[in-house]
């Protein structure tokens, strides 16, 4: 007993019920992991080296695309090759240094939403006030906070992982060190836990949700008063692709993670792992370029420049 409560090392179910035809999955994920991180790396070059882009809107899109890339790197490649491999080991240490940086840029993420989403309230609501309620300095803090806030608030919830007993195995149901899978092998009572990350939900998930909501509640309020149609359309445009990644994120987060216990099954935890973690960080780039009139422009224009260089050449 004394030796379970304290494993060195986790073992990660994964897709191991598919048994041989796990192997399948690696290429079709491979694909979508590099799609999903070639996506985002271009938004993020394409903000920093174009001018025009130079705006909270976008360095706001450029910290979530940075954020996608990073969510993405701490559970999928471990679970590509877990695919290939029949023991699918995870060190103790790995597996919580894993859990603390997959939920701290989780949460970072949404904060970032919602700083986009107070980001268009000024824009639309207060446009004569934008440049100074929205300046380079407040950006910066705002970002920063996001950032930092959620990595401070994980210690503790790491730690705590880190001394619970686990008498319960060593087999982790899931293809990453999940909250609910880990919890689940803990002999402690973890009640405490587990209303702790409930608040911790509150905290980052719920409260920026509500922010979102009520920033585009005063949004659609101002928009509806333009007595122009086409000005109308124009203005709702640019919340397009903004108004999409908050449904897709909050969506299967608030699913998962916005409710004490335990209650949903390993399956449906693992495709809504799969959801968050692969399909979505896929889409996002796309999402945000089709969606959004200006990136497709400077992106078209960079296309047209190169070429016209291999022409020249």
């Amino acid at each position: 007993m004394a030796n379970l409560s304290q494993p060195s090392e986790f073992v990660l179910s994964g897709f191991s019920s598919l048994g041989e035809l796990q192997a399948l999955l690696y290429g079709p994920f491979l694909v979508l992991y590099l799609l999903a991180f070639m996506g985002n790396t271009i938004i993020i070059v394409t903000i920093v080296a174009d001018t025009h882009l130079h705006t909270p809107m976008y360095f706001f899109l450029g910290n979530f695309s940075l954020l996608e890339i990073l969510v993405t790197m701490t559970a999928v490649p471990r679970m590509l090759s877990d695919l290939l491999v029949p023991h699918k080991v995870i060190t103790f240490t790995g597996c919580m240094v894993q859990f603390y940086f997959y939920f701290s840029l989780g949460s970072t993420s949404f904060l970032i939403l919602a700083d986009m989403a107070l980001d268009r309230f000024v824009a639309i609501c207060h446009p004569l006030r934008y440049g100074t309620l929205m300046s380079r300095a407040v950006c910066v803090q705002l970002a920063g906070a996001a950032w930092a806030v959620p990595f401070l608030a994980m210690v503790p919830t790491v730690l705590s992982r880190a001394h619970l007993d686990y008498c319960h195995g060593n087999v982790i149901n899931h293809f990453f060190c999940d909250n609910a899978p880990l919890l689940q092998l803990s002999c402690s009572d973890t009640h405490l836990l587990e209303f702790w990350d409930f608040l911790m939900a509150l905290a980052f998930v719920l409260s920026s949700f509500l922010v979102t909501l009520i920033s585009y509640g005063y949004i659609v309020t101002t928009v509806l008063r333009i007595p122009s149609a086409s000005n109308r359309q124009k203005t709702f445009s640019t919340c397009g692709s903004h108004l999409t990644l908050v449904f897709i994120g909050y969506g299967s987060t608030i699913f998962l993670y916005v409710r004490p216990g335990t209650a949903h099954s390993a399956q449906v935890r693992k495709v809504v792992a799969l959801v968050t973690s692969v399909l979505t960080p896929f889409l996002n780039p796309f999402i945000l370029t089709f969606r959004n009139e200006i990136v497709k422009t400077v992106l078209q224009g960079r296309m047209q420049r190169l070429k016209g260089l291999r022409k020249a050449r």
